[in-house]
């Protein structure tokens, strides 16, 4: 960018230079009256620096005819005349000095070296331009405050994220993971400086436990300024109940049934139990830990079997619904007997249920995890209730194609009495009484019917 003319003014001494130049430079800068236009000779551009780094002033004349440049400082004092330097300030050193241009570096800049520099060129009549040096200052300091170290699922916490001490203010932004979050920032201004607050509210689930919160910084002084925290989340344990034998087909009579417990959580859970749903355990019964075992199966083991664990957060289970098939059957169950329902309606709104079952699976193989969306229940009924279904499936089918015979023939019949109807209505007119009207008594009328009885046979009916 182009600097800027304006009339020049006095420059300071140089301080200490010795003989009579520095007089000379005073006067010579009393003397001077740059005006205004676009004769301009002079060319300089603003600067922009970090705080500590190096600034380079460059003044430069368009057409040199050997005339005197010189550079000021924003008190106007004479940084360097030509290729001499009459201010003590050694930060200012020569990079390059000829008839068309004067080139300074200026070290180590500070907050206190903001401000306009001015290029001065001894023509006739004189010229003058100057420069803005324009300092930046990063966050000294960057900081994240959380407002509870450990957090449990569903709460929200408050994360404050501090950028402090910089040149223009920052802005600051959210991450959790890779996802960007917003927040509300607050600026606060200490006489150059600014402090920027952030402040982030988020509501925790399980699935947030070692996630990082990152707070980034973007300000034009440096890149990839962040720090994070990891997120510590407590949450109830996640129960899944897996058969290890059989490992596959029907549980039979006489068959011996095993099943595992897991349980996840944070803390780990301390407390695990099996029990029967609306039911006592059976004596035949062996829980050994998470293993629950029936060597010898019947049909009074019919029901369901809870697994039950519990840490300091709360409670959680898998059911296992258990249907004991006789020992001649062979129809392989559609699905195996794994239940899970929600526990409480709280489950819902996070969701995931707790406790999810999982279909038999070998000692040796890893548990799947099984997650449900919060828009459904996992119910997984036993093959039991696959074989009533089918049955009324197909009781249904013969009972609707009986009703649709028996629809149709109804139908039928109705179009078929209509058209009956419809053919044997109407009036019928005869020739039996025709001149019986003129007669004077009923006797007469019969005797003077036209044609009388001689002529029956050749009356006709009309049919209308």
């Amino acid at each position: 960018m182009a600097g800027r003319a304006q009339p020049s003014g006095p420059a300071g001494s140089g301080g200490g230079a010795p003989g009579l130049l520095p007089l000379l430079l005073l006067l010579l800068s009393a003397a001077a009256i740059i005006p205004r236009g676009d004769g301009q000779n002079l060319v300089t551009e603003d600067v922009t620096v970090v705080e500590g780094d190096v600034a380079t002033i460059s003044c430069r004349v368009k057409n040199s005819d050997d005339s005197v440049i010189q550079l000021l400082n924003p008190n106007r004092q004479t940084i360097y005349f030509r290729d001499f330097r009459p201010l003590k300030d050694s930060r200012f050193q020569l990079v390059n000095f000829s008839n068309s241009e004067l080139r300074v570096s200026l070290t180590n800049v500070s907050i206190s070296d903001e401000g306009r520099y001015f290029c001065q060129l001894y023509t006739d009549p004189p010229q003058e331009i100057y420069t803005t040096i324009t300092v930046l200052v990063p966050p000294r300091n960057l900081v994240i405050d959380i407002e509870k170290e450990t957090a449990v699922e569903g709460e929200e916490i408050e994360l404050n994220c501090t950028a402090m001490a910089s040149r223009p203010a920052t802005t600051i932004r959210w991450f959790k993971g890779n996802k960007e979050l917003t927040g509300k920032s607050e600026v606060e201004r200490w006489s150059d400086m600014y402090t920027v607050t952030s402040q982030l509210l988020l509501k925790v689930g399980r699935e947030d436990d070692g996630v990082p919160v990152i707070c980034l910084v973007d300000h034009p002084a440096v890149k990839d300024l962040q720090t994070q925290r990891y997120l510590e989340v407590m949450y109830k344990p996640q129960v899944r109940v897996s058969q290890n034998y059989p490992l596959q087909g029907l549980t039979r009579e006489g068959e011996p049934l095993e099943l595992t417990c897991t349980a996840f959580g944070k803390p780990q859970p301390t407390d695990m139990r099996w029990l029967r749903v609306d039911d006592e355990m059976p004596q035949h019964v062996v829980v050994s830990g998470s293993n629950l075992l029936i060597s010898n199966l019947n049909k009074t083991d019919n029901g369901t079997y809870r697994c039950e664990a519990s840490n300091a957060v709360g409670k959680s289970h898998a059911d296992y619904m258990l249907f004991v098939y006789d020992t001649t059957a062979t129809t392989e169950p559609a699905v195996h007997g794994f239940t899970q329902l929600p526990n409480s309606a709280e489950e819902l709104d996070y969701g995931d249920l707790s406790g999810a079952s999982v279909p038999p699976t070998a000692p040796t193989e890893a548990l799947p995890t099984v997650q449900f969306s919060n828009a459904s229940l996992a119910f997984r009924p036993d093959s039991r209730a696959g074989e009533e279904g089918a049955i009324r499936s197909v009781d249904h089918a013969v009972v609707g194609g009986v009703v649709a015979v028996v629809v149709f023939a109804m139908l039928c019949l109705l179009i078929i009495l209509g058209r009956y109807f419809a053919r044997h209505k109407g009036t019928y007119f005869t020739h039996e009484a025709k001149g019986a009207d003129d007669a004077a008594d009923a006797d007469t009328a019969i005797i003077n019917a036209e044609g009388g009885q001689n002529n029956s046979e050749e009356k006709k009916e009309y049919f209308i």
